[in-house]
């Protein structure tokens, strides 16, 4: 009797772990996907193509809100929790909703979804959603580089279009995100690779994008993680970011906790603008937990491209959505840049808000002076672009990793804010990174 499973995603490690698990898998029957996090995901089907044999008609994506319905309607015999950011508490409520409903309630961990790689892999991972994974992996890609060696990018999922489609996804030009309809939030991970000149993989089937990364015989394997996910692929080094502007999170959230004990190097970042209590706070937990892990104190500075333009304005800030979401800062380096430049006033966007901006407010209403740049598809993007032009800003401030003129027009005049990171003091990336090199050569 094949045990029958609904697996709670938000279109990412949902996928993967059906991919790795349970895709041919004759013990068990994936009645359905349920979504969250994410917008405009439920309602489709992962399609037969990427679902196997077993499933000629694909799977449903269903509303997470469901769930209960779901487990009683197929008679469930266990739900698989597989999304991240997530607190504690939260996961547990969830495991009581499950078990209350009559099923068992499931943690998938590293042994049966880690795919194991013919190459070195580096993984860059987090606590949290904006903890500064992001200006992590391209500080480890651009010292990999340095030493002469090739390096191919892979990025944590975000398949929120035609998903037959995203099977395997490269990117190494700006006619590529135009080519894969790419929406605001992917262009944030994959533009500052293409800016370097460096190629990097994304999709649905994470099995067939490592074979092809593979195929162009790359030195190093970056893993580029989202969320506060655990890697996808095994990895021979793994780097954990941790937040001390959250202090705490790094031991309450999930996955991000096993992120934190799997680690071989700790970089507790923003250390420039972070309150020195919470700075320790993290580094205590870092011992408790890790006491082995190499810990690398630093910041993550930002850079005006015309800074002299904020002083006395009347600011609107957009900063990236994922952080300002479902990772639950209150502001990043825009907001920041305005404080520090003079603004004479951060508006507040939600006078302006239309449509599922409107939405977004409602759900995340720890949000109030600072504009998440929500574009998971045309549609939102189109609402944001009217949001922002029906302000009364005299200046908007691009704190999103991708500069939003890009894929939108905007009425007013702009600065982008960008930021780095640095390394305080000794060990730092370099270091990690050397040794990690000279066990590769003598392995060779």
């Amino acid at each position: 009797m094949r045990r029958k499973v609904i697996i709670m995603g938000a279109a990412g490690r949902d996928f993967h772990n059906f991919n790795t698990y349970f895709r041919d898998n004759e013990d068990y029957e994936v009645v359905a996907f349920t979504a969250t996090q994410i917008p405009d995901i439920e309602g489709r089907v992962y399609p037969p193509e990427l679902a196997g044999k077993l499933y000629p008609k694909g799977i449903p994506i269903e509303s997470e809100s469901k769930l209960v319905e779901l487990i009683k309607k197929h008679d469930v015999d266990e739900v698989v929790l597989a999304y991240s950011d997530l607190p504690h508490q939260y996961v547990m409520e969830k495991a009581a909703v499950v078990t209350s409903a009559g099923a068992d309630f499931k943690l998938m961990g590293p042994r049966h979804t880690m795919i194991k790689s013919k190459k070195p892999v580096v993984a860059v991972c987090a606590i949290r959603t904006g903890c500064g994974k992001s200006q992590t992996t391209r500080r480890v890609l651009d010292i990999l580089r340095s030493k002469g060696l090739k390096v191919v990018s892979i990025r944590h999922p975000m398949p929120y279009g035609n998903l037959v489609e995203q099977k395997v996804q490269r990117f190494a030009t700006y006619e590529d995100l135009d080519k894969y309809k790419c929406t605001i939030e992917e262009r944030e991970e994959y533009e500052p690779h293409i800016d370097r000149r460096s190629v990097i993989y994304a999709g649905v089937d994470y099995e067939a994008i490592l074979r092809s990364a593979e195929a162009e015989d790359p030195d190093v394997i970056l893993w580029d993680g989202g969320n506060n996910d655990f890697p996808f692929y095994k990895p021979d080094l793994m780097i954990v970011v941790t937040d001390p502007h959250r202090p705490g999170h790094e031991v309450t959230y999930y996955p991000g906790m096993t992120n934190l004990l799997m680690a071989d190097v700790v970089v507790i970042n923003k250390e420039e603008t972070a309150d020195p209590q919470g700075i320790e706070t993290v580094r205590k937990n870092i011992e408790k937990w890790n006491p082995n892990a190499i810990v690398i104190d630093a910041s993550s500075p930002i850079f005006v491209e015309d800074y002299s333009k904020i002083k006395g304005k009347r600011v609107l800030v957009v900063e990236d959505g994922p952080t300002l979401t479902h990772g639950e800062m209150k502001y990043g380096a825009g907001f920041v840049a305005a404080k520090k430049f003079g603004a004479s006033q951060i508006i507040d966007p939600r006078p302006f808000a239309v449509g599922s901006i409107v939405e977004t407010y409602k759900k995340y209403n720890h949000l109030d002076l600072i504009l998440p740049a929500m574009g998971y598809g045309e549609k939102q993007i189109k609402e944001l672009e009217k949001t922002i032009n029906s302000s009364d800003a005299e200046l908007v401030i691009i704190g999103t990793p991708i500069d939003l003129r890009r894929v939108m027009n905007l009425n007013k005049p702009a600065v982008r804010v960008k930021y780095e990171l640095q390394e305080i003091g000794k060990p730092d990336l370099e270091d990690v990174l050397n040794n990690f090199v000279k066990k590769m050569e003598k392995n060779i």
